[in-house]
Protein backbone atom coordinates (compact mmCIF):
# COMPACT_ATOMS: atom_id res chain seq x y z
CA UNK A 1 0.00 0.00 0.00
CA UNK A 2 1.49 3.36 -0.86
CA UNK A 3 -0.05 5.04 2.69
CA UNK A 4 2.02 2.33 4.42
CA UNK A 5 5.61 4.48 3.12
CA UNK A 6 4.11 7.52 4.36
CA UNK A 7 5.05 5.78 7.95
CA UNK A 8 8.92 6.23 6.88
CA UNK A 9 8.30 10.14 6.40
CA UNK A 10 10.79 11.95 4.45
CA UNK A 11 13.02 14.56 6.67
CA UNK A 12 14.27 17.05 4.81
CA UNK A 13 18.33 17.99 4.85
CA UNK A 14 19.03 21.66 4.69
CA UNK A 15 21.62 22.01 2.03
CA UNK A 16 24.60 25.23 1.35
CA UNK A 17 22.91 27.02 -1.49
CA UNK A 18 25.63 27.30 -4.06
CA UNK A 19 24.88 29.97 -6.75
CA UNK A 20 27.35 28.23 -8.59
CA UNK A 21 24.90 25.30 -9.54
CA UNK A 22 22.61 27.51 -11.97
CA UNK A 23 23.35 24.48 -14.20
CA UNK A 24 22.20 21.77 -11.91
CA UNK A 25 19.67 19.09 -13.34
CA UNK A 26 17.14 17.17 -11.63
CA UNK A 27 14.58 15.26 -13.84
CA UNK A 28 16.66 16.23 -16.89
CA UNK A 29 15.72 19.53 -16.20
CA UNK A 30 17.97 22.46 -15.76
CA UNK A 31 18.17 25.25 -13.34
CA UNK A 32 16.93 28.49 -15.42
CA UNK A 33 17.81 31.14 -13.45
CA UNK A 34 15.16 33.70 -12.14
CA UNK A 35 12.15 34.76 -14.65
CA UNK A 36 8.74 36.45 -14.79
CA UNK A 37 5.37 35.40 -16.75
CA UNK A 38 4.99 36.69 -19.78
CA UNK A 39 2.11 39.09 -19.62
CA UNK A 40 0.34 40.77 -22.74
CA UNK A 41 0.84 44.62 -20.77
CA UNK A 42 4.07 44.04 -21.23
CA UNK A 43 4.16 42.64 -24.84
CA UNK A 44 5.31 46.50 -26.23
CA UNK A 45 7.90 47.22 -24.13
CA UNK A 46 9.48 43.46 -24.99
CA UNK A 47 9.01 43.82 -28.19
CA UNK A 48 11.28 46.96 -28.49
CA UNK A 49 14.29 45.67 -25.82
CA UNK A 50 17.34 43.42 -27.18
CA UNK A 51 18.22 42.48 -23.40
CA UNK A 52 14.55 41.62 -21.87
CA UNK A 53 16.79 41.70 -18.41
CA UNK A 54 15.20 37.96 -17.32
CA UNK A 55 16.61 34.24 -18.02
CA UNK A 56 13.40 33.03 -18.79
CA UNK A 57 10.27 33.54 -19.70
CA UNK A 58 6.99 31.01 -18.21
CA UNK A 59 3.65 31.71 -20.67
CA UNK A 60 -0.34 31.08 -19.30
CA UNK A 61 -0.78 27.79 -21.91
CA UNK A 62 -4.52 28.44 -22.17
CA UNK A 63 -3.45 32.14 -23.87
CA UNK A 64 -1.40 30.53 -26.91
CA UNK A 65 -3.66 27.38 -27.74
CA UNK A 66 -5.35 28.29 -30.41
CA UNK A 67 -3.67 32.00 -30.88
CA UNK A 68 -2.63 32.31 -34.09
CA UNK A 69 -2.10 36.48 -33.99
CA UNK A 70 0.24 38.72 -32.56
CA UNK A 71 0.22 37.45 -28.95
CA UNK A 72 2.17 34.30 -30.95
CA UNK A 73 4.24 36.02 -32.89
CA UNK A 74 5.57 37.88 -29.13
CA UNK A 75 5.79 34.73 -27.46
CA UNK A 76 7.34 32.81 -30.45
CA UNK A 77 9.96 36.33 -30.32
CA UNK A 78 10.52 35.80 -26.79
CA UNK A 79 11.30 32.00 -27.44
CA UNK A 80 13.87 32.49 -29.20
CA UNK A 81 15.76 34.87 -27.13
CA UNK A 82 15.02 33.46 -23.69
CA UNK A 83 14.11 29.62 -22.08
CA UNK A 84 10.10 29.21 -21.97
CA UNK A 85 7.70 27.38 -19.50
CA UNK A 86 4.26 26.70 -20.10
CA UNK A 87 2.49 26.85 -17.24
CA UNK A 88 -1.53 25.52 -17.42
CA UNK A 89 -4.35 26.24 -15.87
CA UNK A 90 -7.23 23.93 -17.21
CA UNK A 91 -5.60 20.17 -17.54
CA UNK A 92 -8.36 19.57 -14.95
CA UNK A 93 -6.09 16.65 -13.95
CA UNK A 94 -7.69 16.30 -10.23
CA UNK A 95 -11.72 16.34 -12.46
CA UNK A 96 -13.38 12.99 -12.04
CA UNK A 97 -14.62 13.22 -15.51
CA UNK A 98 -12.51 12.09 -18.27
CA UNK A 99 -9.44 13.93 -19.00
CA UNK A 100 -9.49 16.27 -22.21
CA UNK A 101 -8.17 14.72 -24.86
CA UNK A 102 -8.83 17.70 -27.62
CA UNK A 103 -7.20 20.09 -24.98
CA UNK A 104 -4.34 17.85 -24.46
CA UNK A 105 -3.88 17.47 -28.45
CA UNK A 106 -4.09 21.48 -28.53
CA UNK A 107 -1.46 21.50 -25.19
CA UNK A 108 1.31 19.38 -27.24
CA UNK A 109 0.69 20.89 -30.37
CA UNK A 110 1.51 24.30 -28.99
CA UNK A 111 4.55 22.62 -26.97
CA UNK A 112 6.04 21.36 -30.39
CA UNK A 113 5.57 25.01 -31.87
CA UNK A 114 7.48 26.48 -28.73
CA UNK A 115 9.88 23.65 -27.25
CA UNK A 116 9.67 24.89 -24.02
CA UNK A 117 11.88 23.13 -21.11
CA UNK A 118 8.88 21.60 -19.33
CA UNK A 119 5.10 21.75 -18.80
CA UNK A 120 3.20 22.33 -15.74
CA UNK A 121 -0.38 22.47 -14.12
CA UNK A 122 -1.85 22.44 -10.71
CA UNK A 123 -3.10 19.64 -7.95
CA UNK A 124 -6.47 20.82 -8.56
CA UNK A 125 -9.80 20.36 -10.37
CA UNK A 126 -11.10 22.95 -12.71
CA UNK A 127 -14.48 22.19 -14.02
CA UNK A 128 -17.12 19.02 -15.00
CA UNK A 129 -19.20 18.39 -18.14
CA UNK A 130 -16.95 20.90 -20.36
CA UNK A 131 -17.82 23.19 -17.80
CA UNK A 132 -14.78 25.39 -16.72
CA UNK A 133 -15.16 26.97 -13.26
CA UNK A 134 -11.69 29.51 -13.73
CA UNK A 135 -11.22 28.54 -10.41
CA UNK A 136 -8.27 25.74 -9.25
CA UNK A 137 -10.60 23.55 -6.37
CA UNK A 138 -9.01 21.27 -3.96
CA UNK A 139 -9.27 17.50 -4.46
CA UNK A 140 -9.83 14.84 -1.83
CA UNK A 141 -6.11 13.49 -0.13
CA UNK A 142 -7.31 9.98 0.06
CA UNK A 143 -5.10 6.76 -0.63
CA UNK A 144 -8.14 5.93 -3.32
CA UNK A 145 -7.64 10.38 -4.88
CA UNK A 146 -3.76 9.07 -4.89
CA UNK A 147 -4.15 5.99 -6.82
CA UNK A 148 -6.04 8.04 -9.68
CA UNK A 149 -3.66 10.89 -9.89
CA UNK A 150 -1.41 8.67 -10.27
CA UNK A 151 -2.84 6.81 -13.11
CA UNK A 152 -3.98 10.30 -15.10
CA UNK A 153 -0.40 11.77 -14.27
CA UNK A 154 1.43 8.83 -16.00
CA UNK A 155 -1.48 9.02 -18.78
CA UNK A 156 -0.76 12.69 -19.44
CA UNK A 157 2.89 12.12 -19.66
CA UNK A 158 2.92 9.27 -21.93
CA UNK A 159 0.97 11.04 -24.27
CA UNK A 160 3.06 14.72 -23.63
CA UNK A 161 6.17 12.33 -24.06
CA UNK A 162 7.67 13.98 -20.91
CA UNK A 163 7.54 14.41 -16.97
CA UNK A 164 4.71 16.63 -16.17
CA UNK A 165 5.47 19.50 -13.21
CA UNK A 166 2.73 19.55 -11.10
CA UNK A 167 2.28 22.70 -8.31
CA UNK A 168 0.99 22.32 -5.00
CA UNK A 169 -2.14 24.83 -5.41
CA UNK A 170 -3.27 27.67 -2.68
CA UNK A 171 -6.57 26.36 -1.07
CA UNK A 172 -9.65 27.74 1.07
CA UNK A 173 -11.53 24.60 1.86
CA UNK A 174 -10.54 21.33 2.98
CA UNK A 175 -12.13 17.96 2.75
CA UNK A 176 -13.00 16.37 5.86
CA UNK A 177 -12.45 12.77 4.10
CA UNK A 178 -8.75 13.62 3.84
CA UNK A 179 -6.45 10.96 5.03
CA UNK A 180 -3.12 12.33 3.87
CA UNK A 181 -1.31 15.69 4.24
CA UNK A 182 -0.92 17.54 1.08
CA UNK A 183 2.79 17.28 1.31
CA UNK A 184 2.52 13.57 1.56
CA UNK A 185 0.05 13.28 -1.57
CA UNK A 186 3.03 15.40 -3.54
CA UNK A 187 5.58 12.98 -2.62
CA UNK A 188 4.14 10.07 -3.15
CA UNK A 189 2.96 11.15 -6.32
CA UNK A 190 6.16 12.49 -7.31
CA UNK A 191 7.85 9.34 -6.48
CA UNK A 192 5.15 6.39 -8.00
CA UNK A 193 5.11 8.88 -11.30
CA UNK A 194 8.30 10.84 -11.75
CA UNK A 195 6.62 14.10 -12.62
CA UNK A 196 8.11 17.33 -11.23
CA UNK A 197 6.77 19.64 -8.65
CA UNK A 198 6.87 23.20 -9.15
CA UNK A 199 6.91 24.47 -5.19
CA UNK A 200 4.35 27.52 -4.73
CA UNK A 201 5.65 29.30 -1.64
CA UNK A 202 3.02 31.92 -1.77
CA UNK A 203 0.72 28.84 -2.22
CA UNK A 204 2.05 27.19 1.05
CA UNK A 205 2.30 30.69 2.50
CA UNK A 206 -1.86 31.12 2.27
CA UNK A 207 -2.89 27.89 2.80
CA UNK A 208 -0.99 27.43 5.96
CA UNK A 209 -2.66 30.54 6.97
CA UNK A 210 -6.22 29.17 5.91
CA UNK A 211 -5.81 25.41 7.66
CA UNK A 212 -3.91 26.51 10.41
CA UNK A 213 -0.52 24.19 9.66
CA UNK A 214 3.49 24.58 9.45
CA UNK A 215 4.36 26.59 6.22
CA UNK A 216 7.97 25.00 6.99
CA UNK A 217 7.35 22.20 7.96
CA UNK A 218 5.09 21.25 4.80
CA UNK A 219 8.13 22.41 2.48
CA UNK A 220 10.59 19.95 4.69
CA UNK A 221 8.80 17.18 3.41
CA UNK A 222 8.38 17.51 0.37
CA UNK A 223 10.88 15.29 -1.86
CA UNK A 224 13.61 18.24 -3.18
CA UNK A 225 15.22 16.05 -5.43
CA UNK A 226 12.06 16.08 -7.72
CA UNK A 227 11.35 20.07 -7.14
CA UNK A 228 12.18 22.13 -10.78
CA UNK A 229 10.82 25.10 -10.15
CA UNK A 230 9.42 27.92 -7.55
CA UNK A 231 6.80 30.30 -7.46
CA UNK A 232 7.04 33.60 -5.48
CA UNK A 233 4.19 35.91 -5.70
CA UNK A 234 2.57 38.08 -3.66
CA UNK A 235 -1.16 37.43 -1.86
CA UNK A 236 -3.89 39.87 -0.01
CA UNK A 237 -4.74 38.99 3.89
CA UNK A 238 -8.52 38.87 4.24
CA UNK A 239 -8.62 38.88 7.85
CA UNK A 240 -9.41 34.94 8.93
CA UNK A 241 -8.33 34.31 5.30
CA UNK A 242 -6.18 34.93 3.10
CA UNK A 243 -6.45 34.74 -0.71
CA UNK A 244 -3.51 34.38 -3.88
CA UNK A 245 -4.14 37.41 -5.76
CA UNK A 246 -0.74 37.53 -7.45
CA UNK A 247 -1.37 41.65 -7.36
CA UNK A 248 1.47 43.24 -4.70
CA UNK A 249 4.94 42.66 -3.94
CA UNK A 250 6.31 38.96 -2.09
CA UNK A 251 5.30 39.56 1.49
CA UNK A 252 8.64 38.97 3.92
CA UNK A 253 7.28 34.97 5.43
CA UNK A 254 6.89 34.51 1.75
CA UNK A 255 10.56 35.39 1.45
CA UNK A 256 11.60 33.15 4.22
CA UNK A 257 9.99 30.20 2.64
CA UNK A 258 11.50 31.00 -0.61
CA UNK A 259 15.55 30.86 0.91
CA UNK A 260 14.43 28.14 2.86
CA UNK A 261 12.76 26.36 -0.23
CA UNK A 262 16.00 26.82 -2.04
CA UNK A 263 18.63 25.62 0.20
CA UNK A 264 16.49 22.78 0.43
CA UNK A 265 16.81 22.23 -2.84
CA UNK A 266 19.83 23.03 -3.66
CA UNK A 267 19.20 25.66 -6.50
CA UNK A 268 16.53 25.61 -9.03
CA UNK A 269 14.29 27.94 -11.18
CA UNK A 270 12.86 31.24 -9.69
CA UNK A 271 9.53 32.58 -11.25
CA UNK A 272 7.73 36.05 -10.13
CA UNK A 273 4.17 35.89 -10.92
CA UNK A 274 2.41 39.24 -10.91
CA UNK A 275 -1.14 38.77 -12.68
CA UNK A 276 -3.10 42.07 -11.30
CA UNK A 277 -2.10 45.50 -10.74
CA UNK A 278 0.83 44.46 -13.18
CA UNK A 279 3.70 46.95 -12.82
CA UNK A 280 5.56 48.45 -15.58
CA UNK A 281 7.90 45.60 -16.71
CA UNK A 282 11.29 47.21 -14.73
CA UNK A 283 9.50 47.31 -11.41
CA UNK A 284 8.47 43.66 -12.22
CA UNK A 285 12.23 42.49 -12.76
CA UNK A 286 13.05 44.39 -10.13
CA UNK A 287 11.28 42.85 -7.34
CA UNK A 288 12.18 39.59 -9.17
CA UNK A 289 15.78 40.35 -8.12
CA UNK A 290 15.13 40.46 -4.73
CA UNK A 291 15.10 36.72 -4.82
CA UNK A 292 18.91 37.06 -5.94
CA UNK A 293 19.81 39.51 -3.58
CA UNK A 294 18.56 37.36 -0.76
CA UNK A 295 19.99 34.12 -2.03
CA UNK A 296 23.43 36.14 -1.99
CA UNK A 297 23.00 36.67 1.28
CA UNK A 298 21.08 40.23 1.27
CA UNK A 299 18.74 41.52 4.03
CA UNK A 300 15.20 40.61 3.60
CA UNK A 301 12.67 42.91 1.81
CA UNK A 302 10.02 44.26 4.68
CA UNK A 303 7.21 43.52 2.72
CA UNK A 304 3.89 44.18 4.37
CA UNK A 305 0.65 42.45 3.63
CA UNK A 306 -1.96 44.66 1.79
CA UNK A 307 -5.22 44.01 3.86
CA UNK A 308 -8.82 44.12 2.68
CA UNK A 309 -11.98 42.38 2.91
CA UNK A 310 -12.95 40.72 -0.57
CA UNK A 311 -9.91 39.42 -3.18
CA UNK A 312 -10.44 37.21 -5.94
CA UNK A 313 -7.68 34.50 -6.56
CA UNK A 314 -6.47 33.49 -10.23
CA UNK A 315 -7.86 36.78 -11.80
CA UNK A 316 -8.61 36.58 -15.42
CA UNK A 317 -9.67 38.12 -18.21
CA UNK A 318 -12.56 36.49 -19.36
CA UNK A 319 -16.57 37.14 -19.09
CA UNK A 320 -17.20 34.71 -16.55
CA UNK A 321 -14.14 36.92 -14.06
CA UNK A 322 -15.27 40.33 -15.53
CA UNK A 323 -19.19 39.00 -14.55
CA UNK A 324 -18.48 38.05 -11.18
CA UNK A 325 -16.55 40.85 -10.30
CA UNK A 326 -19.13 43.54 -11.53
CA UNK A 327 -21.22 41.24 -9.40
CA UNK A 328 -19.08 42.10 -6.13
CA UNK A 329 -18.80 45.76 -6.73
CA UNK A 330 -22.07 46.81 -7.66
Amino acid sequence: MIQDSLRTGHTGTRCHFDLQKKQQNRLGLPNLGYGVGLRSQHFPYLMQQEDVLVDWFEIISENFIGNYGYGRHVVKTMAEKKPLVMHGVSMNIGSSGALDTEYLKQLKELAQYLQPKWISDHLCWTGLLHVNTHDLLPIPLTEESLQYMIERVRTVQDYMERPLVIENPSTYLEFSQNTITEWDFLRLLALETGCGLLLDVNNVFVSAFNHGYDAEHYIRQLPHEHIVQIHIAGPTHCGDYMIDTHDQPVPTPVWHLYQLAQSLTGGVSTLLEWDANIPEYPTLVEELFKAKHILNGGFFPTEQLKKTKKALSTPLSSPHYNSIENERTA
